[in-house]
């Protein structure tokens, strides 16, 4: 088997031994069946509860699990609508970058106009400087002062003068200002540039940021469905283990019932084979004839299907015809904690011994499989049958050894047409503890 069928406790406590007529048994005997099957039962309702308070922790779990989940996806709309707006900012950042850089176009065509006006002047400026060093700067005016040929003259020559000083310091304070101006404008484009530049790099960081927590989230949430999932499918395990526990709980009621009717049918029997005996010992002594009486047994048999194994004596036969494929133990698919019996064809399986069907129904590993509780020597037993093609007995059915109860198949987690036998002393529970090598009881 690749993994267990489900998280079982069973209790293999059912079952019932032969009748043998006419023979006398042991009370301490019957005793002790009964109070192993009464026992066996009390297992039985620790389990269920067992099992009950498992299914309400699931339940918390689950809720627990999908509140988490909704805290998880709360978060995961939050950093959602967070990228977004980050997103939204960083385009409107990008778009503030693209038109300042048209303005720095612009602002570039005028510093073009800037410079070559301050150009321009410098030009000027140095003509002006020239020129003031070769005529001596305010003599030249004096002279231009003191040419002059009358009042009216020498007034207008001082206006020039004048004008011609002004415009000099006109020149001077334009040239200063341009200057002033064109710095100004490339300090405000280098530092709006600069912060927007800043600004879209934080809000790239803001978006990578945000991105990781998501992932984060994204993670964290694919984990929680993922546990949801096993945490459902435990429960839905539990639940079937609850329902076999139930089934079981039923048919131990039928196994006492029957154990009870066995004892007080082998004690009407032993009470009747002793009254004979009197009978015919009273006979004997006050007559003096001698009779003798015979009697022969019959019995019917009947033959196998083809291809089913003969009924073994003693308690235990083989439950199906064909090779030993794999033993019980370990192997390179795990532990096997049965035997594989594998034949082609239409082969038969039938009950190992006599038992009560503790559950026959199809389970997603085992496929078709039956699960039959028996009490051999005193001792409980559980025998279980898997992958079988088909069921021809049902829960709760009473069958005797070499009984039909199924064809062998392939169902479930299986490869190739086989039935997985398994043999356990006392309880099938999920660790497979008390599963014991069928091979030396069960004639294989």
């Amino acid at each position: 088997m690749k993994k267990s069928i489900i998280t079982l406790s069973l209790a293999a406590v059912l079952g019932f031994g032969s009748i043998t007529v006419g023979m006398p048994i042991e009370k301490a005997s019957a005793a002790n069946k009964l109070n192993d099957l009464n026992s066996q039962q009390e297992k039985i309702n620790q389990q269920r509860s067992g099992v009950e308070s498992k299914l309400n922790d699931t339940d918390k779990k689950i809720s627990e699990n999908q509140s988490e989940q909704q805290s998880v996806q709360s978060e995961i709309e939050r950093l959602d609508k967070a990228i977004s707006d980050a997103l939204a900012k960083i385009e409107e950042k990008n778009q503030e970058i693209a038109d300042t850089k048209k303005e720095i176009e612009k602002l570039e065509a005028e510093i073009k106009v800037l410079v070559e006006r301050i150009k321009k002047r410098n030009e000027l400026l140095k003509d002006r400087a020239r020129n003031y060093q070769e005529t001596g700067g305010m003599v030249s005016y004096i002279d231009v002062l003191m040419g002059a040929q009358s009042f009216g003259d020498f007034v207008e020559r001082v206006g020039a003068v004048a004008t011609i000083v002004e415009a000099d310091q006109e020149i001077l304070q334009a040239h200063q200002a341009d200057k002033d101006e064109l710095e100004k404008k490339q300090n405000q484009v280098k530092e709006e540039l600069a912060s927007l530049e800043t600004m879209r790099a934080e809000l790239e960081s803001m978006k990578k940021s945000l991105n990781a927590q998501k992932a984060e989230k994204d993670k964290l949430l694919a984990s929680l469905k993922h546990e949801e999932e096993e945490m459902h499918a435990h429960k839905l395990e539990l639940a079937e283990e609850n329902e076999i526990l139930a089934a079981q709980e039923a048919a131990i009621q039928k196994a006492i019932k029957l154990e009870q009717e066995r004892q007080a049918e082998a004690a009407r029997q032993a009470e009747l084979a002793r009254q004979k005996a009197a009978a015919e010992a009273a006979k004997k002594s006050s007559s003096s004839s001698a009779g003798s009486s015979s009697s022969s047994d019959s019995g019917s048999s009947s033959s196998p299907q083809v291809s089913a194994p003969s009924v073994s004596s003693g308690a235990w036969t083989k439950p199906a015809a064909g090779r030993l494929s794999s033993g019980f133990g370990g192997r390179s698919l795990g532990q096997h904690y049965g035997v594989d019996i594998a034949a082609g064809g239409t082969v038969p399986i039938v009950a190992a011994a006599d038992g009560v069907v503790i559950r026959s129904y199809y389970s997603s590993s085992y496929g078709n499989a039956i699960f039959i509780a028996h009490s051999v020597g005193g001792q409980t037993y559980t025998t279980v049958y898997a992958h079988m093609r088909s069921r021809s007995v049902g829960s709760g059915q009473t069958v005797s050894k070499g009984q039909q109860i199924g064809i062998m198949g392939n169902t479930g987690q299986s490869y190739g047409q086989h039935l997985h036998f398994e043999l356990h002393r006392g309880s099938w529970d999920a660790a497979k503890s008390n599963a014991i090598n069928p091979v030396g009881i069960v004639p294989l």
